[in-house]
């Protein structure tokens, strides 16, 4: 790699300014937010820093070649002329995943296979061999992005979705992607310097994501990445990694404050825990059986921040909307009469703010996979004594809002029907990427996108 190459982190839609900050933050240079990702420059040492590092990031791509691509010869052509003997020798395997937007052609995986034959001729012909695809840990992977009829093509460093961090061992309905947990924690400031409070956990990827800021972990240590083994670059990028590792592993420590998630669900607490030991975070996370609109056993923690992702709700089971706004009322009742305690709150159903009935401070528009959300953060509630009150790690100069809109008191309860709480029902896409031989792959760019739900 070069002393400098331009590189493309893609990430979920509506955080591809918090990755911007993120990039910049791990020594990017050169770093513009653009359309489904961010776009910078780094070095090699720089790139896989920012691998082992970033938190928000979904994929991180080597932009080779990117060419008008008319019909299935123009796809052929475009990908024939991208000098591939550079990075694959015939001995290497290698994947490729293809996704399309606006495009003439309606399978992702005839565009992979169009890539692949390109890819096979062009190394016979240089070469005199050819290299063997292989879809399930192939040494290169080479993502293909076909929007109208310009064609992307590109190097993925990690070889596999960066998201992926290895602790979700047992996931509960739709949950929450890490890496918008993640973002949702970079937006709110978070930095493992106060105590955190998950009230509705799900499989616990909010407190795993805080437990692994606040022990200050590298996310992706754990794990290996694709261009360790690509042939042009894999030596050296293995010995610089060992350095990076042996560095994060010095740097972590133990969490100096609480970490606690409730849900009232008692197989949703046993899948969180299962996450957190696979996340080696048992000393860090506490869980607890508890339903968040009654009084949470917190302990001794009395300040703070807030976070969670509460159910969106579902039109068709019973109550529908109106149950759901029964409940974020009752959620407003509770939480937001705790004092010392500032909130974010990811909301996916637009009745949401009305019904829990506090004002908050910011509003920040994120995608939860196809759902369109809002990061709500609230002011902490006076009632703590200025000598006990926390550090607020929220932007400054932000006045504290009023506790309640003017039209809904906080104990005035909308008149709906019995409270339920809808479970999430899981969405799925109907155009996924596909590897060259067909299968699923996982989606790049701004076509990555968390799925709904519970965390």
């Amino acid at each position: 790699m070069p002393r400098r190459l331009p590189l493309f982190a893609t990430a979920a839609r509506g955080t591809e300014e918090l990755l911007a900050e993120e990039l910049a933050e791990l020594g990017a240079v050169r770093v513009r937010a653009d359309r489904g990702g961010v776009r910078f420059l780094a070095n090699l040492h720089e790139a896989l820093r920012i691998a082992l590092w970033s938190r928000i990031a979904m994929r991180l791509l080597w932009p080779l070649a990117e060419a008008e691509a008319h019909g299935a010869q123009g796809l052929y052509d475009a990908a024939h002329a991208v000098p591939w003997e550079e990075h694959l020798d015939p001995g290497a395997t290698f994947a490729v995943e293809a996704t399309l937007r606006d495009s003439e052609h309606t399978h992702s995986g005839f565009v992979a296979l169009k890539i692949k034959d390109a890819l096979v001729d062009r190394l016979r012909e240089r070469r005199g061999e050819r290299p063997d695809v292989d879809t399930r840990r192939p040494d290169v992977s080479i993502v293909a992005h076909l929007a109208g009829t310009r064609l992307s093509l590109s190097l993925d460093v990690a070889g596999a979705p960066l998201n992926q961090r290895g602790y979700r061992v047992r996931p509960t309905v739709a949950p929450l992607k890490e890496t918008l947990a993640a973002a949702i924690l970079h937006a709110v400031r978070y930095s493992g310097d106060e105590p955190l409070v998950d009230p509705m956990c799900g499989s616990g990827t909010l407190v795993i994501e805080a437990g692994l800021i606040a022990v200050r972990r590298a996310p992706n240590l754990h794990r290996r990445f694709g261009i360790e083994r690509w042939p042009s670059l894999g030596p050296e990028a293995r010995a610089i990694l060992e350095r990076l590792r042996a560095e994060a592993r010095a740097n972590e420590r133990r969490a100096p404050f609480p970490i606690r998630g409730f849900d009232r669900s008692t197989e949703a607490v046993e899948a969180a825990r299962a996450n957190v030991r696979a996340a080696r975070l048992e000393r860090e996370v506490t869980l607890t059986t508890a339903d968040a609109t009654r009084p949470l056993p917190l302990g001794e923690v009395d300040h703070g921040l807030l976070v969670t992702n509460p159910p969106y709700g579902d039109r068709l089971t019973q109550g529908g909307q109106k149950g759901m706004k029964t409940f974020y009322f009752q959620l407003g009742e509770r939480l937001g009469g705790l004092a010392g305690f500032r909130m974010a709150i990811l909301s996916g159903n637009p009745a949401f703010e009305a019904a829990f009935h506090h004002r908050p401070l910011r509003r920040r528009p994120l995608w939860n996979g196809p759902i369109e959300c809002t990061l709500l953060e609230y002011a902490p509630r006076a009632g703590r004594t200025p000598g006990d009150a926390p550090p607020h790690h929220g932007r400054s100069g932000s006045a504290a809002p009023r506790l309640s809109d003017p039209g809904l008191a906080p104990t005035e309860k909308p008149a709906d029907v019995s409270p339920v709480r809808p479970e999430h029902r899981r969405e799925e896409h109907r155009d996924q990427p596909r590897r060259s031989d067909g299968s699923p792959g996982d989606e790049p760019g701004d076509r990555d996108r968390d799925e709904p739900g519970e965390q």
